[in-house]
């Protein structure tokens, strides 16, 4: 009896160790299991958007492009509402440039002809908006000259076309370009004159500095020219610089020249007995004592040239900006 008694003691412990081994084993190939599957769904794939872990771009995201025609023996305009800052071509296929000493006007045709592959082309334009167009080839294409449509000149705030994303150049910093443009027509559409003791008067010409605006690191200057003589006024150039106050003879060491980013109605000619404003935007700026900013206004092939001076202290009342009443 002890010995029956033994063996199956005997064999109830071969069957739990053979258990516990068969349950550690399985165990075992799980958590390998488990690992490999956690290792091939983090690792990149081959090609496929990293096997299911991309988030699927929805079409409320994209942006739709517009389907343009070209052709190999003619040439298609497309004007837009600002000037030309980014031209992307999608490929060979297709030649693209600005038109002339236009910067607003893109012309562009087939370098090939008969094309059958569809490419893409892409533009950014001074004001921030992104353009995008399929191209394909045609014989005899229907629109040879487009106008792109304004859409911040429609006086609708909402629903605006995907091509309203704020576009960031570089030379305006942290700035919006499609801010800088609504601030620069809205000072121009409202016509204040904030300040009243800044100008300029001879030879029948009058060159005003009727405000100084501020908003997020840059400044912008409303000026004004008045022709009150019959002959009309050509401008050839303005130019901004900072001097010193007691500077005897002007040289290239002594002044700081200041570049306009942009100037919003910045026109060529004046006509006689008319008045033309421009609202012009540069970097922010502060003048030390001993120095003042001049902005001068230069006429071509002529001598009614005008000049106005404008003090650290009268940068530092500059009107401050309110970009939510900016329409």
């Amino acid at each position: 009896m002890k010995k029956y008694i033994i063996v199956l003691t005997l064999l109830l412990i071969t069957t739990m160790s053979i258990h516990a081994q068969t349950e550690e084993n399985n165990k075992e190939q799980y958590t390998d299991e488990l690992q490999y599957q956690l290792q091939d769904a983090v690792k990149p794939s081959k090609g496929d958007y990293y096997e299911g872990l991309s988030k699927k771009i929805t079409f409320d995201r994209m942006i739709p492009p517009y389907g343009l025609e070209v052709t190999f023996d003619k040439t298609i305009h497309i004007i837009f509402p600002a000037s030309i800052q980014y031209v992307d071509l999608g490929s060979n296929l297709i030649v693209a440039g600005k038109a002339g000493t236009s910067e607003n006007v893109l012309r562009i045709k087939a370098a090939i002809r008969n094309f059958e592959t569809e490419t893409n082309m892409a533009v950014i334009t001074e004001e921030g908006s992104y353009y995008t167009f399929n191209i394909k080839y045609s014989d005899e294409p229907e629109k040879l000259n487009v106008e792109m449509k304004d859409f911040m000149h429609d006086g609708i705030a909402t629903n605006r076309p995907n091509n309203s994303m704020d576009i960031y150049l570089k030379e305006l910093g942290s700035e919006s370009p499609r801010i800088v443009y609504l601030i620069n027509r809205s000072i121009y559409k409202n016509d204040k004159r904030l300040v009243k003791h800044i100008g300029s008067k001879r030879f029948g010409i009058q060159y005003l500095l009727k405000g100084i605006y501020t908003h997020n690191g840059l400044l912008y200057l409303h000026t004004s020219i008045k022709n009150s003589s019959n002959v009309p006024f050509d401008i050839d150039f303005v130019r901004m610089k900072i001097v010193d106050k007691k500077l005897a003879k002007q040289t290239a060491i002594q002044e700081t020249v200041i570049y306009p980013l942009r100037a919003y109605n910045f026109i060529s000619t004046v006509g006689g007995n008319q008045t033309e404003r421009t609202v012009f935007t540069i970097d922010k700026i502060t003048i030390p004592n001993d120095k003042h900013l001049v902005i001068e206004l230069f006429e071509k092939n002529g001598g009614r040239n005008q000049t106005f001076i404008v003090k650290n202290a009268d940068l530092l009342r500059a009107e401050e900006i309110n970009e939510l009443k900016v329409k």
